[in-house]
């Protein structure tokens, strides 16, 4: 049962699988859709109405291909039900013997109207078929092929063809012989002259379609000509001849269409298979590039956490809790210059607090000076930063702040000390991250910073220090 179409209930060909789990071959799947608004899938209505959700839904770009049955379809194990045949194979093969099984039914191509066996279909031609018939060019009379043979007339012409027409077709006979692992294209009698074994002669055709349009476009306007140079030139060619001529070709014509319409109509179906794979490949990509852009904006965000814990690692190994501070500044040439240059105004330095849960506070210095200092002195500030733990803490803020730079010959530090002004905004409880800064424009005079006799800056760093009480 899993190998039969849900619709048609034949053998399934080039199966899709619905969401509903159901499979169908690909034209009656689009045949469906295309002739039902909202189709619903019959299997599931069948099963049990009363649980029919939007998975029995059909529509072709809610199918996909299940290779799998396809496989396992194609290798089953199948016989051939036409009478008298003993063919038995695997079902890939099946449509090849089927174009090719001898005792097929099949109707005779000239439209007699006849069916008749494939393997008795030249002796049908041969000795029933009414509409084969060959024209004698002498007399000009109709005959079938079993009268032709035996027609004589007062002219010598057909007595002199007949030995040709003999040794033609043993001629043809002896082509077919040595041919005979190499069939010709069905579109020979309008110029293709590709052969080759039957699986090739299926891939020519497959794939040279436009080609015999052309070939079939061009027979036909030499045959237009053909027809009406014959038309003048008859001399008594009896329209009823001549009718019966025509007509036989353009049944040839018409079975040659048929032939390219079914290969128009194959490619077309192939083409709607080939659209919908590529309209699910795109779906399917689309939604990658949905999950790349949420895996980088994950990735992004994760960046972000993980610079944030290392400035807060860092900030944790330099910060100070017992109100002492330490302040490192290396590269003071360069920084130096930057602030006389006006590139960089002011350094600030790492956060500390004066007890475990006290203030949080830092230093800032202007190394070219600030306000009163500028261009004279290094300015060295207090401020007063927003903290964890504000709203248990007296304000405004108190306490004694001294400021030191250490002479690194320990011999004559620099020192500093003031006690804050209640009044003043840089010493109350924190709106904003920090408070104004407050403290020393005039802290040391840079003459004095850069001289040889103190070691203030040595190797090109200095050290500053901040107590509170």
């Amino acid at each position: 049962q899993k190998y039969l179409c849900s619709n048609c209930n034949n053998i399934l060909k080039k199966a899709l699988q619905t969401l509903c789990g159901h499979r169908y071959c690909s034209a009656c799947l689009t045949w469906i859709v295309r002739n039902n608004k909202n189709a619903i899938c019959q299997k599931c209505k069948e099963e049990d109405p009363n649980t029919l959700s939007e998975e029995s839904l059909l529509a072709e770009e809610r199918a996909f291909g299940d290779a799998a049955i396809n496989k396992e379809i194609s290798e089953l194990r199948v016989h051939c039900v036409t009478l008298g045949c003993s063919w038995s194979g695997i079902m890939k093969d099946f449509e090849e013997h089927q174009s090719l099984c001898e005792y097929a039914l099949i109707p005779c191509h000239t439209g007699c109207g006849h069916v008749v066996m494939r393997r008795k279909l030249a002796d049908h031609l041969e000795n029933g078929c009414v509409n084969n018939v060959t024209v004698c060019q002498q007399c000009h009379c109709s005959l079938a092929s079993s009268e032709y043979q035996e027609h004589s007339c007062e002219g010598s012409l057909c007595k002199e063809q007949k030995p040709v027409q003999t040794e033609t077709a043993s001629q043809e006979k002896s082509h077919s012989t040595s041919s005979a692992n190499k069939d010709g294209c069905r579109f020979s009698e309008v110029g293709c002259s590709f052969r080759g074994s039957n699986e090739k002669i299926k891939e020519h055709e497959k794939s040279a379609v436009g080609a015999h349009m052309l070939l079939l476009l061009q027979h036909m306007r030499q045959l237009k000509g053909t027809l009406c140079s014959a038309a003048r030139a008859a001399r008594g060619f009896t329209p009823q001849a001549e009718l019966t001529w025509n007509e036989n070709k353009l049944h040839v014509f018409e079975n040659i269409v048929a032939v390219l319409n079914k290969e128009v109509e194959s490619s077309n179906l192939e083409i709607l298979a080939f659209r919908r794979q590529s309209e699910l490949d795109q779906n399917i990509i689309r939604g990658l590039e949905l999950k790349i852009a949420e895996l980088h904006r994950c990735l992004t965000q994760k960046d972000a956490g993980l610079s944030s814990l290392h400035k807060s690692l860092l900030f944790s190994e330099q910060a100070s809790y017992d109100g002492i501070f330490l302040w490192k500044i290396t590269d003071v040439g360069r920084k130096l210059q930057d602030s006389v240059t006006g590139r960089t105004v002011g350094l600030y330095s790492p956060a500390f607090y004066t007890a475990k849960y006290g203030y949080k506070v830092c230093l800032r210095v202007y190394l070219n000076g600030d306000g009163t200092g500028k261009g004279t002195h290094m300015s060295l500030f207090f401020v007063v930063m927003k903290g964890d733990y504000d709203a248990l803490l007296p304000w405004p803020f108190r306490h004694k702040v001294t400021f030191m730079l250490l002479d690194q010959n320990n011999r004559e530090h620099v020192i500093d000390a003031f006690r804050p002004d209640l009044t003043s905004a840089s010493f109350q409880r924190p709106v904003n991250d920090m408070n104004v800064a407050s403290g020393c424009p005039m802290f040391l005079p840079l003459s004095k910073l850069q001289s040889p006799k103190h070691a203030y800056v040595k190797e090109d760093t200095l050290f500053l220090k901040c107590i509170i009480e």
